[in-house]
């Protein structure tokens, strides 16, 4: 049996971390973290949908606020590895059937000590239709969650999945007190709640009592959202908020340009990209595609849109810093004259198209001008149509033969393989078919010797490299402004502010 005390599997771009180079902090001192202190931190999204409840979390502010007040099974860490945490030793012969034994004198807010019945009911609450979790179609993997004893939990699954503890680890999955159907923040996080107001603010307070021995470090932090991102930006400088998200690259100078700021920038795997839809022509015209992926100038994309705050991508959704990456799927770049040979090669000279694109997908309505620019110089018609960002993906998303899609970073490589290309998935963007990718994600799911997962997942990269509708020119970077006096600040590619786990780390230098 495989015995995981201290799990090792890295998570999402388990090498990202490698070389980085952390924002100032003050003098050497203060590389020891403080107790103390206050901060105001301000999201781009903000809801009177803000929740309470893990598994109904759907933005950002959601995600930092429910690490704030609850604690997961497992833990993926600023260096992305992914560990026990509730769980203090996980247990898998065959990847199907898990054993997690709980850590011992741990409490909720409210004094009560977690057993095996909070973690069996808060996994299992996910299948009921009526909560409508966010995890509702990954939990259809869990044919049983069961308790063995006072302090252990076993979870069976339809099938063979080795990301099982990197799954846990994210926020939807957190773990509630058994019974709270209308979860009030008593979780057995690093802070206490004290005050929420959907839409308007969450505050927390120090949890003295967190089981993890010397963390959090501030006392209290106030949550809020300012939608505008040059406002949200004028906070950041003007000192009242201390730490920002989602800063637009163009803003990067002003918050550098202040000598008690400084941006945090954090390679990741969120792409937008040009969607072309195989079940219609001419975009389903393998020529087509090939004609598009050569007018791409994915240098101009990174330099001119992000301002160098991205990563060359290469039109499947594996960043380079990712530990599956394949290295070996030959790079495509601009190239006029192989897309003015597939255009006439494919009949495709004189095809006049709309490229539809909004602020909806970061970026989307610049790179369709520069594409429609390369494409009048090769035969090819293509006008931009600009849609409001309001009813996009309900709307355009999906609908017309070219459009842009937008995708955060996901947990594991199968996650985003799985939503966005498997032949089933509802967000097969561009309704690419392969047999044989189906059958190797499957496959590389269970498979639990690395070469050959390595392998398969290399595979499947230059499947959709060589076949599917979708174009990804870069890998964009997440960027947060903070003060310089907010120190335990890392780049953690899951998410912006440390894959929305600050609240733990960070501490006040004043």
């Amino acid at each position: 049996m495989a015995e995981m005390s201290g799990f090792s599997r890295r998570g999402l771009m388990g090498g990202a971390l490698a070389g980085a180079v952390l924002p100032a902090c003050g003098h050497a001192a203060a590389l020891i973290p403080r107790r103390g202190g206050a901060v105001r931190v301000a999201t781009q999204s903000v809801s009177t949908a803000d929740t309470l409840d893990p598994a109904k979390g759907a933005l950002s502010t959601d995600y930092v606020r429910h690490y704030m007040l609850y604690s997961g099974l497992t833990k993926t860490g600023p260096d992305m590895v992914t560990r026990p945490s509730l769980a203090e030793r996980i247990e898998s012969a065959d990847r199907i059937t898990w054993h997690f034994a709980l850590r011992r004198g741990v409490h909720f807010h409210d004094g009560a000590e977690l057993t095996s019945a909070d973690v069996v009911w808060s996994l299992r609450r996910h299948a009921d239709p009526a909560l409508g979790s966010k995890m509702a179609g990954i939990v259809k993997q869990f044919a049983q969650v069961t308790a063995d004893g006072r302090y252990g939990v076993t979870i069976r699954l339809t099938g063979p999945n080795a990301d099982l503890p990197v799954i846990l680890a994210q926020s939807h999955f957190l773990i509630l007190r058994a019974g709270a159907t209308h979860p009030d923040g008593n979780g057995t996080g690093p802070y206490r709640l004290a005050q929420f107001k959907p839409g308007i603010r969450t505050i927390v307070t120090r949890n003295a009592d967190y089981w993890v021995a010397g963390r959090p470090y501030l006392d209290r932090i106030e949550l809020i959202s300012i939608p505008d991102e040059v406002s949200r930006v004028n906070a950041l400088l003007s000192g009242d908020v201390q730490l920002v998200n989602a800063i637009n690259p163009r803003s990067t100078r002003r918050v550098q340009g202040s000598a008690g700021h400084a941006v945090l920038s954090t390679p990741s795997a969120l792409y937008t990209n040009l969607i072309a839809r195989q079940t219609q022509l001419p975009t389903g015209n393998p020529h087509f595609v090939a004609a598009l992926k050569h007018l791409i100038d994915r240098d101009l994309v990174k330099r001119a849109l992000f301002r160098g705050y991205a990563t060359i991508g290469n039109d499947q959704p594996i960043p380079p810093f990712h530990r599956y990456y394949n290295p070996a799927v030959p790079q495509t770049g601009l190239d006029l004259d192989r897309a003015r040979w597939h255009l006439q090669r494919g009949g495709l000279t004189g095809v006049r198209l709309p490229i539809y694109a909004s602020p909806a997908a970061e970026g989307s309505v610049d790179m369709a001008s520069i594409l429609q620019e390369y494409g009048a110089r090769v035969g090819l018609d293509l006008s931009v149509t600009r849609v409001p960002a309001d009813g996009y993906w309900s709307t355009h998303w999906m609908k017309h033969p070219l459009t842009f899609g937008n995708t955060n970073p996901r947990p594991t490589a199968d996650l985003v393989f799985s939503l966005f290309y498997k032949s089933d998935a509802a967000w097969n963007e561009s309704g690419w078919q392969n047999p044989r990718f189906d059958q190797l994600l499957l496959a590389a799911r269970a498979e639990a010797d690395e070469a050959r997962r390595r392998a398969m997942y290399g595979e499947m990269q230059q499947l959709v490299h060589d076949h599917a509708g979708s174009m990804i020119p870069v890998f964009i970077n997440l960027i947060d402004g903070h003060d310089r006096r907010l120190c335990g600040l890392s780049p953690v590619p899951a998410g912006g502010m440390m894959g929305y786990q600050f609240a733990e780390y960070a501490w006040w230098n004043a």
